[in-house]
């Protein structure tokens, strides 16, 4: 009886100690797990966190309080303000450019043999550093067309619609029948037919001579006819060689226009000869004659593309280069889930291939999109690296960033407050982002 009642008794205190103790040693063993990791991020998180939010409220000096100061400037002063504007051009632009970048590029690979090379140089950028993708795209953005990729590209496409001028320091020399006018230069007195016209220039180097340039020549006379030459007149003294006058070692100016202006018209016109002769109808007698400014165009140097007005696009630009690799891997992998079933239904039911993309591919695609776009976002809110390497001292202003400000005010210009006070701000605008993300993270977990 006693047994038996022994065996069916519910299980006193001693029965559940060893339940409790192994599961009090399980919470034991995780904490000192992820001790470290905590350890860690109490020390390189919350702490700086902290006090950054502590520091904010302090003076520059760091030995008083300044109240709410430093967040009136930061919502007052101009450069910040600037900076923040230029945030908000970043989160439109780069996080959008590069998913639509990133879409195009992981549908259309899809139906090509060679997308997985072609996957593979789009990813490349995201095996560079931010320092040296920074470094690479000022090179690439350089004002002089010789060393600048995209300016040399640019003017080369210029200068196939519009020729620059190969004479743009050409000027008259000592002497010379030529004065200036509107840009360019013309004759003190009318010409005459039958009179060989001097039109002698200085000011370009022989070494920067069109390829087209041969030995001057001096122009022949021709009846009913005005005839002349125009050409390089830079030989100096006696015995060295003549003053308006061509010499042997001298090269004519092959392609000058020259314009004869009667009456403020031009009644005929020619272009010179690779020795710098040119001939000019009957029409010209008694007119004047005019080099004009198309002749002494400067050439076209490009695009300032590091200029105050295009600096943050061509900084975007650079930004868009490295991250659409990105955005094209995550979305071709998204892509890679979609039933193929659903595409093949819409052609059949009669969809061309854009409405198949527009109404099927991209729905599917949504969460995904919203992945890469938050957290494009979240990394452009924190740009730095690019803008301070790319942008020079004279643009750094028009470029400015939230990032590159605190920088700024933090470690050169003295002003730690402030400087805390735009970390605190930028975690405020980071924060909705991040709590966007978790909570769609959790309903896709949940479905």
């Amino acid at each position: 009886m006693a047994t038996a009642t022994a065996a069916g008794a519910p299980p006193g205190p001693a029965a559940s100690r060893p339940r409790k103790s192994v599961t009090g040693t399980r919470k034991t063993v995780a904490v000192l797990f992820l001790l470290p990791a905590l350890v860690l991020l109490g020390a390189l998180v919350v702490y700086p966190i902290g006090y950054s939010v502590v520091r904010s409220f302090g003076t520059n000096s760091g030995h008083g309080f300044a109240g709410l100061d430093n967040y009136k400037t930061v919502f007052t002063d101009d450069g910040i303000l600037t900076a923040l504007k230029n945030n908000v051009i970043w989160v439109v632009f780069a996080p959008t450019v590069s998913t639509a970048l990133g879409l195009i590029f992981a549908v259309l690979t899809e139906r090509v043999r060679w997308g997985t090379a072609f996957k593979l140089v789009v990813f490349m950028p995201m095996a560079i550093s931010m320092l040296a993708a920074g470094i690479i795209f000022r090179l690439v953005y350089d004002q002089d067309p010789g060393k600048g990729v995209a300016n040399a590209v640019w003017v080369s496409v210029h200068d196939s619609f519009a020729q620059s001028s190969a004479f743009p320091m050409a000027h008259p020399g000592r002497r010379s029948p030529l004065v200036a006018q509107g840009g360019g230069f013309v004759t003190k007195d009318v010409v005459h037919a039958g009179r060989p016209v001097a039109l002698p220039l200085v000011g370009v180097a022989p070494d920067k001579m069109p390829g087209g340039a041969k030995r001057a020549a001096a122009a022949q006379a021709e009846p009913g006819k005005v005839t002349g030459t125009t050409w390089q007149d830079f030989t100096r003294g006696k015995g060295v060689g003549r003053l308006g006058a061509p010499d042997p070692s001298e090269l004519g100016y092959p392609g000058m226009r020259i314009e004869a202006v009667k009456d403020g018209k031009v009644v005929a016109s020619a272009k010179a000869a690779g020795d710098g002769t040119f001939t000019l109808p009957a029409a010209a007698d008694g007119a004047r004659l005019r080099l004009p400014a198309a002749n002494f165009r400067e050439p076209y140097n490009g695009v300032q593309w590091l200029g105050p007005a295009l600096v943050t696009p061509a900084i975007i630009g650079s930004y868009v280069w490295m991250w659409a690799g990105f955005a094209m891997v995550l979305i071709a992998a998204g892509l890679a889930g979609v039933p193929r079933e659903l595409l093949e239904a819409a052609r059949v039911d009669g969809a061309n291939e854009w409405q198949v993309f527009r109404r099927v591919t991209v729905p599917l695609l949504a969460p995904v999109l919203a992945v890469v776009t938050v957290t494009l976002m979240i990394n452009v809110l924190k740009v730095f690296d690019l803008v301070y390497i790319i942008a020079p001292g004279s643009s750094q202003d028009d470029a400015n960033v939230l990032a590159l400000e605190l920088y700024r005010r933090g470690f050169a210009e003295g002003q730690p407050g402030v400087a805390s006070a735009i970390a605190v701000f930028l975690l405020l605008l980071v924060i909705p982002v991040m709590l966007f993300n978790i909570r769609r993270l959790r309903r896709e977990v949940r479905r």
